[in-house]
């Protein structure tokens, strides 16, 4: 009976490399944001860096500057969103996914909140590479569209 489980189970693991591989790198990487998205609009800032790469090394842009490193990544999210109202809902549309070589892309796309009072979106790059545990952003420059639609009603 051990041994029927264990087969199984390493059949079940092969099926899931086999269709992972099937589904294309575009696929797996737009999983990862749509993990990002899911997360976002739990209110789980923890869950959302899941999609960053955990390293000193990553880079993020805005309007604001350029914030290095994992750890302030994360600590400019949990200061700019303090909350579950002032996170929104989030949502990614109009994804593009570039492949630059077999483990790094481009990723171009529109985001936006919706909140009570308001509803910010504006546009992004992401370059994501592939590493071991994934496909991670290793760099992302958001911009935010200086007049943003109002909330929908």
């Amino acid at each position: 009976m051990k041994m029927r489980c264990a087969v199984f189970l390493i059949l079940a693991l092969n099926l899931t490399v086999v269709v992972h591989a099937q589904q294309g790198p575009e696929a797996a990487i737009c999983d990862v944001l749509e993990k990002q998205v899911t997360a976002w609009n739990r209110g789980d800032i923890d869950g959302f860096m899941e999609g960053y790469w955990k390293s000193e090394k990553l880079t993020f842009v805005t309007s604001s500057g350029v914030t290095r490193g994992w750890q302030n990544v994360i600590e400019r999210y949990r200061r700019g969103y303090p909350d579950r109202k002032t996170m929104g809902t989030l949502s990614f549309t109009d994804l593009e996914v570039t492949l630059l070589s077999p483990d790094s892309a481009a990723v171009l796309g529109h985001w936006q909140l919706q909140r009570e009072a308001d509803g910010p979106e504006g546009h992004f790059t992401l370059i994501v590479r592939k590493f071991p545990e994934g496909w991670r952003v290793v760099h992302d420059h958001t911009t935010a569209l200086t007049t943003p639609k109002p909330p929908s009603q």
